[in-house]
């Protein structure tokens, strides 16, 4: 019975991880295309902006005493660079990264979330993009409902590096949290009433395994950081 129980939540477990990706592989197709239409809508309204600068100038050759005339410029150079801000938020290189990262970021900051995030990565991965994207997701997701447990909406905080160390790929995140963390032995345990959360750590820990990598958690009173190292 015991062997059944395991095979079974193996099996589960498998289906889980292969419905999380194919989920994270369209949303990440869907946001490199919004990324594009609004790359689009700016570069298209850029050129507007300038026709109608252009339009503004001969007016005021003609009647430089209209002082509208000169608050429209202005208002034009303004909206000219509102939009040069229309972009990703981080752009690592690496599109599906972008996306999830943006869309996640972008989540986190909507809950008033301080955010301070860095990231590039390598053109050559020892990885899988989409094995990538969901230990991000996951570690985000997490970061993000442990800040949301902080009662002090000025102390929430995730702080998120991605980079080479060491000739090796190194994700960092560092994140405040308003409870107990609950730990058995060495191994860190999910919340109480978030079963998602101990899914997100097994995940994290199954890919890093996948590569023979590396993972690192530690916490402290308010504090809670997950390092991950993987082979390039």
């Amino acid at each position: 019975m015991k062997l059944f129980d395991l095979l079974f939540g193996r099996l589960i477990d498998r289906r889980i991880a292969e419905y999380q990706n194919d989920l994270i592989t369209k949303h990440c197709d869907e946001v490199e295309n919004i990324y594009k239409t609004m790359r689009g809508w700016r570069h298209d309204y850029h050129n507007h902006i300038q026709a109608m600068k252009a339009l503004n100038l001969q007016a005021r050759n003609v009647n430089s005493d209209n002082p509208y005339l000169k608050q429209i410029d202005d208002y034009l150079n303004n909206l000219n660079q509102d939009l040069t801000t229309v972009d990703t938020v981080l752009k690592t290189g690496n599109i599906m990264v972008d996306a999830i990262l943006n869309s996640k970021l972008s989540l986190i900051k909507s809950k008033g979330i301080s955010v301070n995030a860095k990231a590039a990565v390598p053109a050559v991965l020892g990885i899988s993009e989409v094995d990538l994207c969901a230990m991000i997701g996951n570690l985000l997701d997490n970061a993000m409902e442990a800040c949301m447990r902080q009662p002090e909406s000025s102390e929430r905080y995730i702080r998120i590096f991605l980079g080479t160390m060491k000739g090796q790929l190194y994700l960092s995140v560092y994140n405040s949290t308003g409870s107990d963390i609950r730990k058995s032995g060495k191994n860190y345990l999910s919340s109480k009433n978030s079963p998602s959360h101990g899914f997100g750590l097994m995940r994290v820990d199954r890919i890093a395994d996948k590569y023979g990598g590396y993972v690192n958690r530690q916490n402290e009173e308010g504090v809670f950081a997950t390092e991950v190292m993987l082979p390039l």
